[in-house]
């Protein structure tokens, strides 16, 4: 069984990973390939769209990290968690609540993504 903890680690891994091969291969891992994200900023569908905005997201905020808030907490199909974006160690320049739907093996079929607060870009 895979726990809202388990996703939201897996997910925000994926967004730190520097490497673009090993990216690819977590967002493969961990999505549907029919996914779909969307936040108020951005959207990408399947793997390569979901790779593409990851990527520009890495590229708009160059050395920053995703770090967990709180606990994650799901029910059935669902998986909540928040986190905040910032250099290590440093103040967060953003932070958010995202919800993703889980397919019946666990693989995240949809995230709709929160914007808590920002306090200005990198």
């Amino acid at each position: 069984m895979t726990t809202p903890h388990a996703i939201a680690d897996r997910y925000l891994a994926t967004w730190n990973e520097a490497d673009t091969a090993r990216r690819q291969a977590l967002i493969a891992a961990l999505w549907s390939p029919q996914g779909r994200y969307a936040d108020p900023l951005m959207s990408g569908q399947g793997h390569d769209g979901i790779a593409r905005m990851i990527e520009t997201a890495r590229a708009q905020f160059p050395g920053l990290q995703f770090t967990p808030r709180g606990e994650p907490d799901g029910h059935g199909a669902f998986a909540r968690f928040s986190w905040s974006l910032g250099a290590v160690g440093g103040a967060p320049v953003a932070s958010g609540t995202d919800v993703a739907r889980l397919d019946d093996d666990g693989r995240v079929v949809e995230v709709i993504g929160f914007l808590d607060g920002s306090v200005g870009h990198a």
